[in-house]
């Protein structure tokens, strides 16, 4: 975070807290030092680790389902226009429907499992990871694949050292967008409720039941942090894993 950004985010709650104090604040906008205390209070009940644990447990089994899928689905159809061919049609009648319109359907076969939830997550996920995948490879340079197989490489080799690495930039950009998908959707999922009573998305609800809003915004601020992390580490390790090519990536873009 630069130090305008932190400046930014430190004058506005400088500014929400003097609000409450001259208590100019409607009821439901609790101030920062009061939801400060309500985060430490669940932190040290332990009640913000289960909660937290449950919904990352949520969030990660979806995504990873839902990501290799549809990178695994996306780099076939990439390098093989068969499949391409049979399954854009289905991809492009389903991609507009916003995902949460299948929960209802989920909770029906499923109920509020588990497993609704991470099947919705899933689904979300898959989509983005899909068409990254896609086109990551559809991008590779002809002229790579071309020196390659004149160099003698077999298929195998071809992809695993040219179009997988050339695909891999646009494929961490599917990535980073599925993993902010697959929070989103665990929320929304855990809103509308929870076999076992956990996650941050049912704190939320049932801080909504009780009119507790510094619960309501200690469990938002939990998950803002989680995604912001998650979002970190995958950003890192993107960082290690194509340091190359990205250098090469931005040399050649000039």
């Amino acid at each position: 975070m630069t130090r305008e950004a932190l400046g930014l985010v430190v004058a506005v709650l400088a500014l929400w807290q003097g609000a409450a104090a001259w208590h100019v604040l409607p009821p439901y906008l609790t101030s920062p030092a009061v939801v400060l205390a309500e985060l430490l209070r669940l932190i040290r009940s332990g009640e913000l680790l289960l909660h937290s644990a449950v919904s990352l447990y949520r969030s990660a089994a979806g995504f990873a389902l839902g990501a290799g899928l549809g990178v695994g689905l996306g780099l076939l159809a990439g390098v093989w226009r068969r499949v391409g061919d049979a399954v854009e049609p289905l991809v492009s009648l389903t991609y507009p429907v916003p995902k949460v319109a299948f929960l209802p359907i989920l909770l029906v076969w499923f109920g509020i499992s588990d497993t609704s939830k991470i099947l919705l997550i899933a689904l979300s996920t898959f989509f983005p990871c899909y068409i990254a995948a896609l086109y990551g490879v559809r991008a590779v340079d002809p002229l790579w694949v071309w020196a390659a197989q004149n160099m003698g490489a077999g298929r195998g080799r071809v992809f695993l050292r040219v179009v997988l690495p050339g695909a891999a930039v646009h494929i961490f950009s599917g990535l980073r967008v599925a993993l902010a998908l697959a929070f989103i959707l665990m929320v929304a999922s855990e809103l509308i409720g929870s076999s076992n009573r956990l996650g941050l998305g049912f704190l939320i609800l049932s801080a909504d039941a009780g009119g507790r809003f510094d619960l309501m915004f200690a469990a938002i601020l939990a998950i803002a942090v989680l995604g912001f992390a998650a979002d970190r580490l995958l950003l890192e390790v993107r960082r290690r894993l194509l340091a190359g090519i990205v250098l090469m990536e931005e040399a050649r873009r000039g």
